[in-house]
């Protein structure tokens, strides 16, 4: 039986560990944390979301980064602060404005379909995470707004995405809630959101339960090949020993890198370059304790254009609020500063929520220039690629586990590695006639 180490015990590395199981592969995940889903996978914004597929490299974005770079509160901020990777990675980032279309529309058809996957793997495994299908609703305050939405519409239906345009009156009846003020907005009915922790939690004990080994507490150090494998070795991050902590050692015969923001340092690893740089995004989770604020709280998912704010209702008596973007490397503090904006949006949309109740968080969102996940053989056969999913980790997990799992049954199954593309990134390449 071929055994397959993956590296990352966050949403891709679990899905990529669930698919390869399936496959009939021995599987043994390593993560650094003593549970699966601690980092990225913690606390997002909750929404599985096509329609928010649109990339970021274009020249809009770009412009408003350079509004905003002096305002704390802005939902795009940058530390000026000198950094060959910062900006060797914005210049990439530019670079890559010339394949906003395309990639835009790719992303929402492997979007669509890494919906339908996850959905399917929540009910065969029976993991409940409280997953709500009423859709995700864009909400436009101007009519500027409103117009540049309606350019990305166009890009999304291309790819096959049911998301049409609303009126102020339809958007009241969507989410009655909302008592703000809107030019308009759109409506995607597909869409989702849940509890992205409950549901990585819930597939890796299906994935022990089918036969998996998680390694947990492992601060992997060293990978090399060996014997026509691979040795990963790693120290326990839980040691309690006076001395240094014992070494471990695993062999395999493949390597899966689904490490977040880790990535970048396991390929170097390796001898490869994976360009993810940490994106710092944050949350909010506001206790519904009270009758009254689990009223006005709404039940659809929301993302505010303007504020670049997205919300999801998690059961009964939690409500998700996440936001902002922050090139800061690999800073993961709480700031003050970036968490007020988020309770001020509560308090102005919906001010009968009580906000006395609130947590706050911060995670890295592993993001290439292009806006493009890797997802793809690495140039040495036995190594795999599964990251690098920016902000749509959750969205598209279900979907390049799949992929991945593909190229590792076609290197098992012929002795030797799939044809690797010149692009340092493989799913805008890959075929998706297998589940399309």
């Amino acid at each position: 039986m071929t055994h397959i180490a993956i590296i990352g015990a966050g949403i891709t590395g679990v899905t990529t560990a669930h698919a390869l199981l399936e496959r009939g592969y021995k599987v043994t995940v390593l993560d650094r944390h003593r549970y699966a889903a601690m980092e990225t996978s913690f606390a997002n914004g909750g929404q599985l979301s096509a329609s928010n597929a649109e990339v970021w490299n274009s020249t809009a974005t770009i412009l408003k980064g350079l509004r905003w770079m002096l305002r704390n509160d802005a939902p795009l901020l940058m530390n000026p602060k000198p950094s060959w990777h910062k900006y060797s990675w914005m210049g990439e980032f530019v670079g890559s404005i010339g394949r906003y279309r395309a990639n835009t529309i790719e992303t929402t058809r492997l979007a669509i379909e890494a919906r339908r996957h996850l959905f399917s793997i929540a009910e065969r495994e029976n993991i409940a995470f409280d997953l709500e299908r009423r859709g995700i609703l864009h909400v436009n305050h101007d009519k500027t707004g409103f117009d540049a939405g309606m350019r990305v519409n166009a890009l999304l239906r291309q790819g096959g995405l049911d998301r049409r345009p609303v009126t102020p009156e339809e958007i009241r009846a969507i989410e009655p809630a909302l008592q703000s003020s809107c030019y308009g907005g759109f409506f995607t009915p597909s869409d989702a959101t849940g509890d992205i922790h409950k549901f990585t939690r819930g597939l890796a004990d299906a994935c022990i339960r089918r036969g998996a080994s998680f390694v947990h507490d492992a601060a992997v150090d060293a990978i090399a090949r060996i014997d026509g494998g691979f040795g990963v070795s790693w120290r326990a991050t839980g040691s309690t020993d006076a001395v240094a902590p014992a070494r471990h050692d695993l062999q395999a015969d493949g390597i899966a890198i689904c490490a977040s923001v880790a990535s970048r340092q396991f390929a170097a690893m390796l001898g490869e370059r994976v360009n993810v740089y940490p994106v710092k995004g944050y949350s909010i989770t506001v206790q519904l304790d009270a009758p009254q604020s689990r009223q006005a709280a709404p039940t659809v998912s929301l993302l505010d254009e303007a504020a670049k704010i997205v919300t999801s209702r998690l059961g009964a008596d939690r409500f998700r609020v996440a936001g902002t973007a922050e090139f800061n490397g690999f800073n993961r503090d709480i700031r003050a500063d970036r968490i007020r904006p988020l309770v001020d949006w509560v308090r102005q949309h919906f001010p009968a929520i009580d906000t006395s109740k609130v947590v706050p968080w911060a995670g890295l969102r592993l993001m290439m220039p292009n806006m493009m996940p890797v997802v793809r053989a690495g140039h040495s056969p036995g190594v795999f690629y599964n990251t690098g999913h920016g902000h749509l980790g959750w969205t598209l997990s279900a979907a390049t586990a799949q992929i991945v799992a593909e190229a590792i049954d076609d290197w098992s199954g012929l002795g030797a590695p799939p044809m690797v593309p010149s692009s340092p990134v493989d799913a805008s390449k890959t075929s998706h006639a297998a589940f399309l």
